[in-house]
């Protein structure tokens, strides 16, 4: 896989070196420039390493010099698409091309009488250097290049009336609609408050187009331009309200809605000119007051309800109906009176999206002020006569509404109860964690300082019971008193803080929940007064392992936020103390032995000396010690079975075989003599290694059954015998 990958590289780096060169040697043939231009926009576009590799030999600035000095159109339109496409896969060819020197070029190509296309391609070519980067924001400002691009926003178009069915007003429609695009660019991602400015002065023709040009060619691409012109610059917002181009949106959305009844991409455009809306009046709730002149509160509910917008586009409409309630009790007013809040309700209660709940919650939240006040006095409200004769007239409905706003007054104590005991129920939680922690920490210091004293302690079992007697009482005094905290009353307090989410069912669950709750506590106590009993008469099995087996009961019958853990756990603390106490020592010589002795030296040989000889084996050592016995008499009747076993290791006995025959008599091997050729092999071996034998028995093709010994005996007695060597 990794051979074909470099194959593949290498093919490339071949094909773009081949390609340059014929550009550089076709400067005469227009046409083979610009299919090579083309198929190195191709390979760029299928390998992303490709972009880097042809700018590292330098071929992309010898595309931007082709496009600068070429004469021939063709060539240069190439180029210009080359560069954009190279510069748009990859960023560093972006950074190596955004220099006002290119920049300026194009403009010189936007400001001449050159043709549309190419243009288009230096559009093309701004588009991409601007995205994104915010050098070429600024490149295109103090350039002069945004100066030519909106006066061809202005002018490429000069008729209200496109027939896009003509050749030459749909390139001139793709034109402005590429210079749309890159304006939109140019004052946002990121924002750039400057261009934002400047571009502010194109409103008044934007507004033209808008009133003039109802079709979605031309609402589409002005409405992007407004809406991030506009995007979180106050000033911007201002002027474009001054000029009045709310004024002309209110009327495009007001005959969009009506349209949309009929045909499914009116309520869609009807939605992209709701969010050119609400990114004007989002900084400003003020300009809601422009808005309720046109019931632009109606429109929106009614298209709220098109069965064919998706839940994005929905949350867009509610969140402008929250930005037109958030300071304007006209549009307040409007909601509540077209039926808007039981909408609302509506969707806080049935959508399971929680974008679309937040923004129902804004809007409930605004229309609360306005809801008082008509539920005080409908008569109080500043309205001219024709809305008090309105208001006369539509009580029927209006009396409906007051049970769809009393449940949302509902919904909303629901939410702030929701969230307040949330963060109670953190706060205990936080603070039982830590408790918890603190105790298990002194838990184990017990049980440490337990096996500490387990060692050293001698008998002083008389001295020491009157102690134990006295600590007997106190346990059983102070388990009374942390029984005590399960009264009814402090477990409703605490169960319901227990979980806020489910307040219904909570109610719902309360005594069976206290029922539990006292029946495990009971048995609590019915088994700490066995323990005791179990302790005074010296059971002790119980007396190590029922305090654990207490708190495991405990830990398994009750989850964690349940409030009878904290009795558990004090009375749990109460049994660790108690067993820490001297008084205990003298139960614990009838443990295991196998589990006291933890510091002594011990290993295979006399840990099992020690589990035979103790007399109180516990379970887990007691079922070692048998198994080793089982182990032990199966090996006794192996023995027994076959004498022929030897309990010697392997190798010893693989050599003691070789070594002897069946009868016990010594067997010897076989003489070789050493051929001409294994002395020649020797001497060469010792010429070269010196006298280590093994590796010239290694380096040398001996005859099966040498060994280094048979070679070392062999060159000494030739060194010896000189004359028998050289024979």
């Amino acid at each position: 896989m990794e051979s074909e990958d470099t194959k593949k590289t290498q093919e490339m780096k071949t094909d773009l070196n081949l390609l340059l060169e014929c550009l550089k040697y076709q400067m005469d043939n227009a046409f083979s420039q610009k299919e090579a231009l083309v198929t190195i926009h191709s390979i760029c576009q299928q390998n992303s390493n490709a972009s880097v590799y042809f700018r590292e030999i330098g071929g992309l600035m010898f595309v931007k010099n082709l496009a600068k000095s070429s004469e021939h159109s063709m060539v240069k339109e190439a180029a210009l698409y080359t560069l954009g496409a190279i510069a748009e896969k990859n960023v560093y060819c972006q950074q190596t091309l955004c220099t006002s020197e290119l920049f300026e070029d194009l403009t010189w190509f936007l400001s001449n009488d050159s043709n549309i296309n190419l243009r288009r391609m230096s559009v093309y070519v701004i588009l991409v250097l601007v995205s994104n980067n915010r050098t070429g924001q600024t490149l295109v400002r103090e350039t002069g290049c945004i100066t030519v691009l909106s006066r061809l926003f202005r002018t490429v178009i000069s008729k209200h009336e496109l027939d896009l069915s003509d050749k030459n007003v749909f390139q001139s429609y793709q034109l402005w609609s590429s210079v749309c695009s890159t304006l939109c660019v140019c004052v946002n991602n990121p924002q750039n408050d400057e261009n934002q400015m400047f571009c502010c002065s194109l409103f008044p023709h934007a507004n033209e187009w808008l009133k003039n040009c109802m079709t979605p060619e031309i609402i589409r691409p002005i409405c992007s331009f407004i809406g991030l012109t506009l995007a979180n610059n106050t000033y911007v917002q201002k002027y474009f309200v001054s000029v009045g181009g709310l004024d002309i949106l209110s009327q495009v959305l007001m005959q969009l809605e009506s349209d949309s009844h009929e045909t499914l991409s009116s309520a869609k455009l009807a939605v992209v000119v709701t969010k050119t809306v609400d990114a004007c009046i989002a900084d400003n709730p003020t300009f809601g007051i422009v808005l309720s002149k046109y019931h632009i509160v109606s429109k929106l509910l009614a298209l709220l309800l098109h069965e064919s917008l998706d839940s994005g586009e929905k949350f867009s409409i509610m969140l402008t109906l929250g930005h037109c309630t958030e300071d304007c009790e006209e549009n307040q007013y409007d909601l509540f009176k077209n039926n808007g809040l039981p909408l609302m309700i509506q969707a806080l209660t049935e959508s399971q999206n929680e974008e679309l709940n937040k923004a129902a919650t804004f809007v409930l939240h605004n229309c609360k002020k306005i809801t008082e006040k008509l539920s005080l006095s409908l008569g109080e409200y500043p309205f001219d006569e024709n809305e008090t004769q309105q208001l006369k007239d539509i009580n029927v409905k209006e009396n409906n509404l007051e049970e769809h706003w009393r449940k949302a007054k509902e919904i909303l104590h629901r939410i702030e109860q929701l969230e307040r005991e949330r963060n109670e129920e953190e706060i205990q939680r936080e603070s039982y964690q830590d408790t918890i922690s603190s105790m298990n920490i002194s838990i184990q210091n017990t049980w440490k300082h337990l096996h500490a004293d387990q060692i050293g302690q001698g008998s002083k079992a008389e001295d020491e019971d009157k102690s134990h007697s006295r600590q007997l009482q106190s346990y059983k005094s102070y388990g009374v008193m942390s029984k005590a905290c399960t009264n009814d009353d402090q477990m409703k307090t605490l169960l319901k803080s227990a979980n806020p989410v489910h307040a219904c069912y909570r109610e719902s669950e309360q005594n069976k929940t206290l029922y539990k709750a006292k029946s495990s506590c009971n048995q609590n106590l019915h088994e700490e007064t066995t323990f005791e009993k179990n302790f005074v008469s010296q059971s002790s099995d119980h007396v190590f392992k029922h305090p654990v087996h207490i708190a495991k009961n405990i830990k398994q019958q009750l989850p964690v936020t349940d409030p009878f853990t904290l009795c558990s756990d004090i009375i749990n603390k109460e049994v660790v103390s108690f067993l820490a106490t001297p008084s205990c020592s003298k139960m614990l010589t009838y443990r295991c032995s196998g589990c006291i002795a933890v510091e002594k030296s011990l290993n295979s040989r006399n840990f099992s000396k020690l589990l035979h000889s103790c007399p109180y084996q516990c379970d887990r050592h007691k079922v070692i010690v048998e198994a080793e016995d089982r182990y032990k008499s199966e090996l006794r009747k192996s023995l027994i079975c076959n004498k022929k076993i030897l309990l010697t290791p392997r190798r010893r006995q693989r050599l003691s075989n070789e070594s002897t025959t069946p009868g016990g008599i010594k067997k010897r091997r076989i003489r070789k003599n050493f051929t001409e050729e294994e002395v020649n092999y020797l001497f060469n071996g010792v010429k070269k290694m010196g006298n280590h034998w093994n590796s010239i028995l290694w380096s040398f093709p001996f005859q099966q059954g040498r060994k280094a010994v048979d070679l070392a005996h062999k060159y000494h007695k030739l060194t010896k015998r000189p004359t028998c060597a050289a024979s």
